[in-house]
């Protein structure tokens, strides 16, 4: 297999935190208390991991949870066997911490701008966000950044990767979720161990997106189950997605007008209103009242929410053809994306732009 681009390979607890002692050294001051609280947080999520095989045996764990971890436990076999994914030894124990999130991610971008804003460091590049363990130091990052004028949002985070640094466990807060999404997160977290580019957020991220919607489907095939409900709630969140995007490419053709700032923020408010609009149409007929996006419409929209939702999802069609093209051989495809990780970014991008209009070519009906 081939090895990761963007970090420095698997090391053990000790040597990764010897390494962030050294990126504090590093990185001055200014970050030392950051990157304490990430050293703090991370050392409590591993010392509070017991292994999934002994809460199994635990006559006191919950039947629904020993039979949903003995799923999990399958499912990583699968991933292994079946989806080329890291043999490591992450998602094989199982943490319980008394807070709704493992963390917080702050996002942000200017007032007047589609632009990410970076936060970056010596060890995994630039992300366009920051992970937070205590929500109290998100809201600060958050309150920080809305005073040098920039739109800010927080999200919470139920599961995440450390990339092959750690022994991953599995985490009480994926929980709360169906075991569609629990299975689909899995593979999505095991596909960033397999390969993480350094500073490209989207393509990670719709990398492991599109390995977690594929690999559920084929998981499900393999057990003779009926497709993942996951089907419908996909043809849904495209459809969402595709309202965001529209936003998002009206939002920046405003802010390239040349206006007074009194006039573009209320152009802004204007569009904003105008997508939560297109949205409850949507609900109300093609959804038949579905309102499954209620609360992220409801909630405040500024552009670094709208950001969030194409870091996702912005090159899956792209991976989808791209998978199609090696016959969904999974070895194949890990190999054609890591080629394409280390294919210089603009060459990157074009081959990825190419693929998304193959993709979309297939799906147009004829």
């Amino acid at each position: 297999m081939a090895r990761p681009r963007g970090r420095i390979g698997r090391l053990s607890g000790l040597r990764a935190l010897l390494a962030a002692g050294l990126g504090l050294w590093l990185s001055g001051c200014s970050s030392m208390a950051y990157y304490g609280h990430l050293i703090k947080g991370q050392t409590e999520v591993l010392a509070a991991r017991t292994p999934i095989a002994e809460v199994i045996a635990d006559p006191e764990t919950d039947a629904t949870l020993r039979a949903r971890l003995q799923r999990v436990d399958q499912a990583r076999g699968f991933a292994v066997e079946q989806l080329a994914l890291p043999k490591s030894g992450s998602y094989r124990s199982y943490v319980e911490l008394d807070r709704r999130y493992v963390l917080w991610n702050v996002f942000a971008a200017p007032e007047f701008s589609m632009q990410a804003h970076q936060w970056c460091n010596w060890l995994y590049g630039c992300f366009a966000y920051r992970g937070y363990y205590r929500h109290a130091r998100a809201q600060r990052e958050a309150t920080r950044l809305n005073a040098q004028g920039m739109d800010t949002h927080i999200g919470g985070v139920p599961a995440y990767s450390t990339l092959g640094w750690f022994d991953d466990p599995l985490l009480w807060s994926m929980m709360y979720w169906d075991d569609h999404t629990l299975l689909e997160t899995l593979f999505h977290e095991l596909a960033h161990e397999r390969l993480f580019l350094k500073g490209d957020t989207a393509f990670n991220e719709s990398y492991a997106s599109f390995v977690g919607e594929e690999g559920l489907r084929q998981w499900a095939a393999s057990r003779g189950l009926p497709p993942p409900s996951a089907a419908v709630q996909r043809q849904r969140r495209n459809a969402f997605v595709a309202l965001v995007e529209d936003a998002r490419q009206q939002l920046e053709a405003l802010y390239s007008r040349p206006l007074s700032i009194d006039a573009m923020r209320s152009r802004k408010a204007e569009l904003i209103e105008a997508l939560r609009a297109r949205y409850r149409r949507l609900r109300d007929t093609e959804w038949e009242g579905w309102g499954g996006y209620d609360h992220w419409f409801e909630a405040p929209i500024n552009n670094a929410k709208l950001l969030t939702i194409g870091l996702y999802h912005q090159w899956v069609p792209a991976f989808a053809a791209l998978f199609a093209e090696v016959d969904e051989d999974w070895s194949a495809f890990h190999a054609a994306v890591e080629a394409l990780a280390d294919a210089p970014p603009e060459e990157r991008r074009n081959r990825l732009e190419q693929l998304a209009a193959q993709q979309s070519g297939a799906r147009a009906p004829r």
